[in-house]
């Protein structure tokens, strides 16, 4: 079996697990009251969303976790990847937990979870440091630049502070991303179909890893899109974060997520720029952030928004495949 047949396989076998998962637990977590809680200063379409249960990221860790299982026996690089999505995933679960179930409105403290994000990330920093591994000819400290025929940036001595901005921001704009039905997750979904290919062409065993994403988050798409009947939560949004900054270091192209990630990247700056601006004069620069809300309160629909994020994503991957040549 080769190397995309196995990203293949691991993505059929992700969405099969997840589709006999999630018709049987919706219904538990209905019954379990784990139910979102909805913004009153959002739009008021939303306000229909409140109980609709959350922490469906369980179902795409488990059908990841399931799926890879069959696939990773003596892969070191795909274990690491796990155990990053996992112990990220673990850490949204804890923050919903903590916020449906114990009813604190803010989950987490801040501290609690930049503690539990920087210690997954310090494992991961770990490994990657004595692996020193090598893609698409590009060796350890060093990272591909776009649209440059193969040249690298060489990082030295600023290499592991790099992996430790580039994991807890990817995660955190994943998460910010996470507003609207289908949102996260289909675009997290394009972003592991270009990490398929790109693991594919290097070779790498973050392979059957990104298939088992990309299958899982298929499946999930047909309970999470419009009009949901569960949301990933904390759960899944930090889990498919810790994903995709793990495979794009493991890859050598973490400088490729500004534009393969660009929904991400203006998730962010969106609030970043609202909270400056706000502090600054009171006022707010967008109706509201992440930006997808003020899309929504101009009068685009749900659905719009979330299409267009999308149709933005892909149109991202493939400049992103024309810079990686």
């Amino acid at each position: 079996m080769n190397g995309l047949e196995t990203a293949i396989y691991a993505a059929l076998t992700a969405f099969a697990v997840s589709v006999v998962l999630s018709p049987a637990l919706i219904p538990a977590l209905t019954r379990l009251k784990v139910g979102q809680n909805v913004r009153d200063d959002g739009p008021s379409s939303h306000l229909s969303k409140s109980g609709t249960p959350t922490m469906g990221g369980i179902i795409i860790l488990i059908s990841i976790v399931a799926s890879s299982l069959f696939f990773m026996a003596g892969n070191f690089d795909a274990l690491i990847l796990m155990f990053v999505t996992a112990g990220f995933g673990l850490i949204g679960f804890l923050d919903d937990y903590t916020k449906v179930v114990k009813r604190r409105s803010l989950g987490l403290r801040a501290y609690q979870k930049i503690a539990l994000q920087l210690f997954v990330t310090g494992v991961f920093a770990l490994y990657i440091y004595t692996q020193r591994a090598e893609f698409f000819g590009v060796g350890f400290e060093s990272l591909l630049i776009p649209f440059t025929d193969g040249a690298s940036l060489d990082l030295g001595v600023f290499y592991l502070p790099f992996i430790v901005f580039v994991m807890i921001g990817t995660v955190n704009s994943v998460n910010l991303t996470d507003g609207l039905d289908g949102l996260a997750g289909g675009v997290t979904l394009l972003v592991c179909v270009f990490f398929v290919f790109m693991a594919w062409a290097a070779g790498s065993g973050t392979l059957p890893i990104a298939g088992a994403a990309a299958g899982s988050l298929l499946a999930f798409l047909l309970f999470n899109a419009y009009p949901a009947k569960i949301f990933m939560g904390d759960t899944g949004s930090l889990a498919l974060g810790g994903l995709i900054a793990a495979l794009a270091i493991m890859l050598k192209l973490p400088l490729f997520l500004p534009i393969v990630g660009f929904v991400y990247v203006m998730e962010s700056l969106s609030v970043m720029i609202q909270v400056a601006y706000f502090k600054r004069t009171g006022k707010r620069f967008f109706k509201m952030a992440p930006i997808h809300h003020a899309f929504e309160l101009s009068g685009w629909p749900e659905t719009k928004v979330v299409t267009l994020f999308y149709v933005v994503t892909a149109v991202a991957c493939l400049v992103s495949f024309l810079g990686a040549r």
